[in-house]
């Protein structure tokens, strides 16, 4: 709390009380980063493993500069494209995997 003694003639604030009065005493008001603080959002972690991030990155674009969903309709269909081939991929790959698990036994 500011008093009459911390304030000068001028109105200003002493310099040692902002210092002294910006963090209490015996505490660590640094931010300390979470481990999930510093992991990429999960979305943006599909995006960029489904190998169509650049796709994606162009839909962002595009919206950022027309501010209208309507007028990116072809960057939001190859970001759907892509995305959808990857799917198709993932799922082959899941199938053989299970045809390979299956043979093992």
């Amino acid at each position: 709390m500011i008093n009459e003694a911390d304030v000068d003639g001028n109105g200003t604030v002493h310099q040692w009380f902002l210092k002294m009065s910006a963090a209490p005493q015996g505490h660590n008001w640094t931010r300390q980063l979470k481990k999930e603080d510093e992991e990429e959002d999960p979305l943006d972690q599909l995006i960029t493993r489904s190998g169509c991030a650049s796709f994606h990155f162009a839909v962002q674009e595009c919206m950022a500069q027309h501010q209208d969903w309507r007028q990116c309709q072809p960057q939001v269909q190859a970001f759907k494209d892509c995305m959808s081939a990857q799917q198709a991929r993932r799922r082959e790959e899941l199938q053989r995997r299970k045809e390979q698990a299956s043979a093992q036994h």
